[in-house]
């Protein structure tokens, strides 16, 4: 997300390295290319306004003028103020309310509502252990019923039926009934979008609100909107009282404005932002981190928390021991490439590294790179128990019977091989305390090893 700021931004630093200190005469220039960068990014003209007026006055303050170079000052005040702009610190969502708590979804049609509707529902299941129920006021868009029904099953939640011909009043009541009767801890009410803002649209979601009384009012929105934001922002501020946004599509091609735009325009906190169309694809919003990737720090802590999430703890143990046995074979390396995927694949992985780290690791094909993991699952998989527990036993008749399997190349079952057989060596090197001689032979060296900067 906001690839176009974050690179905008991450060249204006270099540009400034070189300069002594920062000055009211290059602070202008510095302000200008500033002022362009978010303007690109589709941030709305008043943010964009308050913005470089706040880092201006921080700029030329007395705190940045013993600093040691201008980038780096450049880096902090700005940094500091996208959290501002965005909102400081972590809004979870409240659910202090006589159980169910009601959560109504607003926003415009194509935002991403309903799908976002039941990534909240997983969330609250696996975050806060509830009893979730959705349903569906959107009676006017005639796939919008079965597509929460769906959506909401994969969650884990369950769905309160709906009918094209009832009422959304009537539906939000009898819904409200039956998740107080059935002991259900939170109510999510998907309602109908529009293309465009229009009058029976707010006049019915004020109608539903006032029936609902829901301790949540969240206003979705696409990332990937733009200008367009603000104006929908504006208009769903004045119909409802907002308690809080989420950020749609932010995995997408977008400029990133929207994140800076919706919470100073709505003044309500951006509490969730859509990580991926994949139904745990949503993350608790948290501005310092966000601040973090558009400036292209990175997100390492993101990027630890997938990881952790990602991986089987009890099978990373179980490797640990047969790698320290000595015993790793073809059916423990592709347990490793199936966890990976588990984790989102390496270009998830990769958003969340600095700028600098990415700009070296995208020296790599990540598309070649993910076939190629692809490609060497299938080969495996394509083998016997016995074959990936005794990789010597693949000959040539094997080997062709492997490859017609996995739909490659017999060479590709050699490369494969190859590869296992000198990471297996490796790993003998590392059991029998061959890594401190490897590493001294890298001018690393027992006591005198310099520290690892993790």
């Amino acid at each position: 997300m906001a690839s176009a700021l974050t690179d905008k931004l991450s060249r204006l630093v270099k540009e400034m390295r070189g300069q002594a200190r920062i000055t009211e005469a290059n602070v202008q220039d510095m302000l200008r290319e500033v002022r362009m960068a978010l303007l690109e990014a589709d941030v709305a003209l008043p943010v964009v306004r308050d913005f470089i007026a706040r880092v201006k006055d921080k700029a030329l303050g007395q705190e940045v003028l013993g600093s040691l170079s201008p980038g780096q000052a450049l880096v902090g005040i700005v940094h500091r103020e996208l959290v501002a702009t965005m909102g400081e610190g972590v809004a979870d969502i409240n659910l202090q309310a006589q159980p169910p708590a009601v959560i109504l979804m607003a926003g415009l049609q194509g935002a991403g509502k309903t799908t976002t509707t039941a990534k909240l529902a997983k969330h609250l299941i696996d975050k806060r252990k509830k009893k979730v129920l959705t349903v569906s006021g959107d009676v006017y868009r005639p796939a919008a019923i079965e597509q929460l029904k769906m959506v909401t099953k994969q969650a884990g939640a369950e769905w309160f039926p709906s009918t094209p011909d009832q009422k959304p009043v009537d539906i939000a009541r009898a819904a409200i009934d039956y998740a107080r009767k059935q002991y259900f801890d939170v109510l999510l009410v998907d309602t109908a979008g529009r293309l465009a803002i229009d009058e029976a649209l707010m006049r019915e979601i004020k109608e539903l609100h006032a029936v609902l009384n829901p301790v949540e009012t969240l206003f979705v929105v696409d990332a990937m909107q733009g200008q367009d934001a603000i104006n929908t922002a504006k208009a769903f501020k004045e119909a409802l009282p907002l308690t809080g946004i989420i950020l749609t599509k932010t995995d997408g091609d977008s400029r990133g404005g929207a994140a800076l735009s919706v919470r100073q325009i709505t003044g309500a906190p951006i509490k969730f932002a859509g990580t991926s169309e994949k139904i745990d694809g949503l993350e608790v919003f948290d501005a310092e981190r966000h601040a973090g990737r558009i400036l292209g720090m990175g997100d390492i802590l993101a990027l630890v928390e997938q990881v952790t999430a990602g991986v089987d703890m009890e099978a990373a143990q179980k490797l640990a021991a047969k790698v320290k046995s000595g015993g790793f074979d073809l059916s423990d390396f592709l347990s490793q490439i199936q966890q990976m995927k588990s984790m989102g694949g390496l270009s998830s992985l990769m958003d969340k590294l600095p700028a600098q780290m990415q700009a070296k690791a995208g020296q790599v094909d990540m598309d070649k790179a993910e076939r190629d993991v692809r490609r060497k699952e299938g080969i495996i998989q394509s083998m016997t128990p016995l074959e990936r527990r005794k990789p010597e036993l693949i000959k040539a008749t094997r080997k062709r019977r492997i490859a017609a399997g996995a739909g490659v190349h017999v060479q590709e079952v050699n490369r494969l091989l190859n590869e296992f057989e000198q990471m297996q060596g490796m790993m003998k090197k590392m059991k029998g305390g061959g890594l401190m001689k490897m590493m001294k032979r890298m001018g690393g060296g027992g006591k005198g090893m310099p520290k690892m900067p993790f």
